[in-house]
């Protein structure tokens, strides 16, 4: 809004008084109007980043609440099949489901296995219509990134979008699209997602139908996090692991890899007035992953869990706990025999760092995999001293002994019947649940035992 002249030299007290009432009168109601989001994380502050909001979807002043985790996905690797063209002239849209509700959202996108830089030029967030691709059209928001629609990712980089005003509903999937015109080389995934995604031809990150999205997929990609500014939490858990904790056996689509569970579980008890912790639970779990050595790769895919703890874990808003369930791979990916004592010292380290952040470290036992075609005796021993340090209390600040929780009681060396998914190392999605309960709700409580 501009004036000419009509408040100059020469004007009248009284209209000069009567314009300015009408100025502060206009202020007033544009300040009503307009959202101004503040990302705490990263200081920023966003304008209007979309149409008015419907009554129902109304978000609360961006002071109240804090930031924590709602979704996550580590990186991965290199999409294969994308090293020419990536996903150029396409919108990808990823599902996601949230494990705690927020009056405001931003996100995480990364470039870590590109070889050019990432350029987004449109990208919007929407709370799903159903189970597929269509979104609330009442929810849609655009995002931006500091202030601007178009963002560029340099090769090995992340991004984290403004914060954007929406009601983001606990237990819910969420829509993330974004439209890439040009090739960034490999495109950086999440290989196990359990989730279908979307991709359509063209610019359609505002499509609310979702019927450009013909092509599909069992992969996010570029999407590493969503957050939510929070009333409902107080802080981040993290699960910290490998395919048990990926879930790559649960039922697609249905959320119900061991992460997902405790959240629920979380959810209920705080529900019913319980004393139990108000936390968002995000899952940083990576198939194939282990405590010591790095995947191929130059950044190296599926990074040990040494090398990527700060990134998936120090670097997720508000945590106050993680759970560390890793040191099976270290075992059946070895081709000569794994040394516990090098695999519990490298848990050890995990929870150094996680003590010197001040966040608390529950641990889990390594469960039994006789009948895999990794199983030895030789092996099954490694698994059972590595077990045996954990419960002698000097690892982790609390225990969850999934093994013996999920063992066959008759031969403690495979898992039970009814908890094998058939491969007999990973849970069936009964045995998940199983895992998640062995996690006592009053262990997330409290913090890392003090320095000395």
């Amino acid at each position: 809004m501009t004036t000419q002249h009509d408040g100059g030299v020469g004007v009248s007290p009284t209209r000069h008084r009567a314009l300015l009432s009408a100025i502060v009168a206009v202020i007033v109601g544009l300040s009503a109007a307009i959202y101004l989001g503040v990302d705490a994380g990263h200081g920023r502050t966003d304008d209007t980043l979309a149409a008015p909001r419907p009554a129902h979807n109304r978000a609360a002043p961006v002071s109240t609440g804090v930031w924590v985790g709602t979704w996550a996905a580590a990186p991965v690797g290199s999409e294969p099949g994308t090293e020419t063209t990536g996903m150029a002239g396409r919108t990808v849209r990823n599902v996601v489901h949230t494990s705690v509700g927020g009056t405001t959202a931003r996100i995480t996108l990364s470039n870590l296995y590109g070889t050019r830089p990432l350029t987004v030029t449109a990208a919007t967030i929407a709370v799903a219509a159903g189970d597929g691709p269509a979104a609330d059209a009442g929810t849609l928001r655009r995002l931006t990134f500091d202030g601007l629609p178009t963002l560029v990712v340099r090769p090995g980089e992340q991004a984290v979008s403004d914060a954007v005003a929406l009601a983001v509903p606990a237990d819910s999937d969420i829509l993330v699209s974004t439209y890439t015109p040009a090739s960034s080389g490999p495109v950086t995934y999440h290989k196990h997602a359990r989730q279908t995604g979307y991709v359509a031809d063209g610019e359609h990150t505002e499509d609310v139908t979702g019927t450009s999205y013909t092509g599909e997929s069992t992969y996010w990609r570029y999407l590493t996090a969503l957050d939510v500014l929070s009333d409902e939490a107080d802080g981040t858990v993290v699960a910290f692991g490998d395919s048990l904790t990926d879930g790559v056996t649960s039922t697609a689509g249905a959320n119900r890899r061991w992460p997902d569970v405790l959240s629920d579980r979380l959810r209920a008890a705080v529900a019913s007035g319980a004393d139990a912790p108000r936390y968002g639970v995000v899952n940083e779990g990576i198939s194939g992953n282990q405590v010591l050595a790095d995947g191929r790769g130059r950044p190296a895919d599926n990074p040990s869990g040494l090398n990527r703890f700060e990134r998936d874990v120090l670097g997720r808003p508000n945590v106050k706990v993680v759970i560390i369930d890793l040191g099976v791979n270290d075992i059946l990916r070895n081709r000569a025999l794994a040394d516990p004592d090098a695999v519990v010292d490298g848990l050890r380290t995990l929870v150094h760092r996680a003590h010197a952040r001040g966040i608390k470290v529950v641990g889990t036992t390594l469960m039994p995999f006789r009948g895999h075609r990794g199983y030895t005796d030789a092996r099954e021993d490694v698994r059972r001293r590595i077990n045996a340090l954990i419960r002698s209390g000097s690892v982790f600040d609390e225990l969850a002994d999934v093994d013996k929780a999920l063992r066959d009681p008759y031969d403690p060396r495979r898992l039970r019947s009814d908890y094998d998914s058939g491969d007999h190392l990973h849970p069936s999605d009964k045995g998940y649940r199983r895992m998640a309960e062995v996690v006592a709700l009053g262990q997330l409580k409290g913090s890392a035992p003090a320095r000395l």
